[in-house]
């Protein structure tokens, strides 16, 4: 996966001209001129007509492949609500990846859940009709949480929650769902969800790598004692994290969020500006 990662990243940095600058702008406001189309539309055609229908597709309608998520997933004042959302967290995105980058993510995720629908097809030998971007926007937002994990969101504009725990109840909603496919025999419809946001697992691979990395290091003892006498130090110090580039600290800057490098020698910290701009030790 890691490598794949990095053939990905080398791909967006060769060709910057793939790239759809303001993706998520374009997104939300067809999502918008959509769902104002079928206002007029009674009869559900125009919807219809842009859905994923996997037995439509395989008959030659190939614009399916991509026109369902111009449908919007909402209505009313929540449509409102979920596109400012995700064009936030797109945005978000974009800047921290690059056009690129973020332009080939959710290409993938669309193109992916497609795939999805129609090995799904194949294999139950049902067409489960997709409407809306349902499974590209998920992915969009575990991505933002795995970027930003303390992020904070306020649910219904008053209840302030940590991105990491809506992430954790999102993904435990979608194993919810697919063991009760699993177990009801639609092994297809099971399958969908996991085919459809594997691009997530590719672009943050690396991450989950690290993690792993991180877990086995604890569980040996040298690596344990030496990282609880750095953080020992810095909290005689007065702070338990310090960026080694720019020297800010949790303490003077408690809104800012640090990471530890797992390509760096050793045990160093960056802040949110420099986990991804530094020079890596190697000695």
């Amino acid at each position: 996966m890691r490598k794949l990662n990095n053939a990905i990243d080398r791909f967006c940095a060769l060709h910057p001209r793939l790239a759809i600058p303001g993706l998520m702008r374009l997104i939300v406001g067809a999502n918008a001129i959509v769902y104002i189309l079928s206002l007029f539309d009674q009869s559900g055609t125009l919807l219809y007509f842009l859905c994923m229908d996997a037995n439509a597709v395989l008959h030659g309608e190939l614009w399916r492949l991509i026109t369902y998520v111009l449908i919007p997933t909402n209505s009313g004042i929540w449509l409102l609500i979920s596109l400012v959302f995700y064009y936030w967290l797109g945005e978000s995105l974009e800047r921290l990846w690059g056009s690129a980058k973020f332009t080939f993510y959710y290409v993938s995720g669309v193109l992916l859940t497609a795939l999805a629908a129609i090995l799904a097809y194949l294999i139950d030998g049902a067409s489960y009709p997709i409407l809306g971007a349902g499974y590209v926007n998920t992915a969009l937002f575990l991505a933002y949480a795995l970027t930003y994990p303390e992020a904070m969101v306020r649910i219904y504009f008053i209840i302030p929650v940590k991105m990491k725990w809506l992430a954790v109840l999102e993904v435990v909603l979608y194993v919810i769902q697919i063991v009760r496919c699993a177990v009801m025999g639609w092994w297809g419809l099971a399958l969908l969800p996991v085919v459809a946001m594997l691009n997530l697992t590719v672009y943050f691979s690396p991450d989950f790598h690290r993690t792993a990395d991180q877990f086995r290091a604890r569980t040996r003892p040298e690596a344990v004692q030496f990282r609880k006498a750095v953080k020992d130090q810095q909290r005689q110090k007065g702070y338990n994290h310090k960026c080694t580039v720019c020297g800010r600290t949790d303490t003077d800057y408690p809104d800012l969020q640090f990471r530890y490098c797992s390509k760096c020698v050793g045990y160093h910290c960056y802040c949110e500006d420099h986990i991804f701009n530094h020079t890596h030790f190697t000695q």
